[in-house]
C-alpha cells in the first residue's frame, strides 16, 4: 500500500509541477509550442524518487569504482540529472525528461522527508544524511545547506511543515540522550549497512594477507624438508667414503706384510 501512494503521489505532483514549469516558460517567452506541443509523459520522475528511495536506504553503498573517485547511491540522483540536461540540446532525450526527473527528485524527498508515516508511529527522515544538501559535493554543501534552512524555516512559519521535536532522555547525571523522530530506524539500518561492509573489506584483506603467508610457510617447510633429507644423504656418504679408506689401509697393510715375510724367506736360503 506504501508503494502505491508513494507512486501515485509521485507521479501526480511531477504532471503538476512540469505543467506549470512549461506554463512560467509560456509567460516568459511567450512561445505557443510550450502549451501546445510539449507532451509530458513517461516515468522519468518516479525513476528519479525511486533513486531519492535507495538513496535513503543505502546512501553509501558502492555502485562503480573509478580511477577519479567511487559511485555511490547518493550521487545518482544529481548525475542521472546533470546528464539528462546535457543530453537534451543534443538530442538524445527530450526537453521534459530533465522537468519531469528534477520534480520527481524534489517531490519525493519532500514525502519521505516530512510526510511518510512509519510502522513505529514517527513521521518522516530527519537524519543528517538524507538532508537536501547531501545529494550535491560536499564543497557545494555549506551555502546549501544556509539556503534550505531559511526556506525551511518560512515553510515551518507558514505552516507547512513541522519543526522537528527533539526527546531528551536524561538516565543519570552523566549522560543524556537525544532522539530526533523519524531518525532511529533509518539511522540503524544504515549503521548496519555500514557496519556489514566494513566487515567484508576486512575480511577481504585478511585473506588476501593470510594467502601470500601460507605459501611462504609451505616454501619454508618443503625448505627444511629438502634439508633434512640432505643431511642423512650427506652423513651416509661420509660414512662409506671413511669405510672404503679403511679397506684401502688394511689392504696396503697386506700387501706390506706379504712383501717383509718374502724378503726374510729370501734371506735365510
Amino acid at each position: 500500500m506504501e508503494m502505491l501512494t508513494f507512486f501515485a503521489l509521485v507521479n501526480t505532483s511531477v504532471a503538476f509541477l512540469s505543467v506549470m514549469f512549461y506554463i512560467l516558460v509560456f509567460t516568459i517567452t511567450s512561445d505557443p509550442r510550450y502549451l501546445f506541443s510539449v507532451q509530458i509523459h513517461g516515468l522519468a520522475g518516479y525513476l528519479a524518487a525511486v533513486s531519492v528511495a535507495v538513496k535513503q536506504i543505502m546512501p553509501d553503498h558502492i555502485l562503480l569504482s573509478l580511477p577519479c573517485g567511487k559511485i555511490r547511491n547518493r550521487n545518482v540522483p544529481l548525475i542521472v540529472l546533470m546528464l539528462s540536461i546535457l543530453l537534451w540540446p543534443l538530442g538524445v532525450v527530450r526537453s521534459t525528461y530533465p522537468v519531469m526527473f528534477a520534480s520527481g527528485l524534489l517531490t519525493a524527498w519532500i514525502y519521505l522527508r516530512f510526510y511518510q508515516h512509519h510502522s513505529n508511529g514517527t513521521v518522516g527522515d530527519m537524519a543528517e544524511g538524507f538532508t537536501f544538501a547531501s545529494f550535491f559535493p560536499n564543497v557545494l554543501q555549506p551555502p546549501l545547506i544556509v539556503l534550505s534552512n531559511v526556506i525551511f524555516g518560512f515553510f515551518v512559519y507558514v505552516k507547512l511543515c513541522k519543526k522537528p521535536l527533539r526527546k531528551y532522555n536524561i538516565a543519570s547525571s552523566t549522560s543524556v540522550t537525544l532522539t530526533i523522530p523519524g531518525s532511529e530506524s533509518n539511522d540503524a539500518e544504515r549503521r548496519r549497512q555500514i557496519a556489514l561492509r566494513a566487515l567484508s573489506e576486512r575480511l577481504n584483506k585478511v585473506e588476501q594477507v593470510s594467502w601470500p603467508a601460507t605459501r611462504g610457510e609451505g616454501k619454508s617447510s618443503d625448505k627444511s624438508k629438502s634439508t633434512e633429507i640432505a643431511m642423512p644423504l650427506l652423513d651416509h656418504h661420509q660414512s662409506s667414503s671413511s669405510a672404503s679408506e679403511s679397506l684401502v689401509s688394511q689392504s696396503e697393510h697386506s700387501v706390506d706384510v706379504e712383501r717383509i715375510s718374502r724378503d726374510n724367506q729370501s734371506a735365510i736360503i
